[in-house]
């Protein structure tokens, strides 16, 4: 029979192990997701230095167009920080393109559905309101999806010579 000693070591023991299994566990969620940040912000940053580079503004320009200090620019362009929701704002002005683009290139929004041209083309429209551009952006992805949705279900119908229908 066990001390009451013996028993409180066990189940010291017991929960010492599931506390270090748990801890395991979420060192490793923590590590995965650290990595995602990371190829995120890496994303945005490569995003960011073509568009900048397309435009022929230079990092310096564009620092201080943005309203942000050229290191920190130059740190978000090489993957090292991640900006927030404001500082791609205003980085997005600075580019003269729209922030969504680079919300969604640092995953704060879901990627649009369809041509990424004319989505592009949609939200660059200037003479569009925000309201405006937000409702044509809907319609299309709707317009996308039920064409896909009726490319799935309708198969080419083929004809043979035995096949044709007799006219009366």
């Amino acid at each position: 029979m066990q001390t009451p000693t013996e028993f409180v070591r066990e189940q010291v023991t017991t929960v010492r192990e599931k506390v270090d299994q748990l801890a395991g566990s979420v060192a490793d969620t923590v590590a995965a997701e650290k990595e995602k940040v990371s190829a995120t912000s890496s994303q945005v940053g490569d995003f960011i230095r073509e568009q900048r580079s397309a435009a022929r503004v230079s990092l310096r320009e564009l620092a201080r167009t943005a309203g942000v200090s050229n290191p920190y620019l130059s740190q978000v362009e090489r993957g090292l920080r991640k900006p927030s929701a404001e500082i791609l704002a205003a980085i997005a002005k600075g580019l003269q393109i729209s922030a969504e683009t680079l919300y969604e290139q640092a995953g704060i929004l879901d990627r649009r559905s369809g041509n990424p041209d004319t989505v592009a083309a949609i939200r660059g429209d200037e003479a569009l309101s925000e309201r405006h551009r937000a409702v044509l952006l809907e319609l299309y992805e709707t317009y996308v999806r039920e064409h896909a949705a009726t490319q799935k279900t309708s198969t080419p119908k083929t004809t043979t010579p035995d096949s044709t229908e007799e006219t009366a």
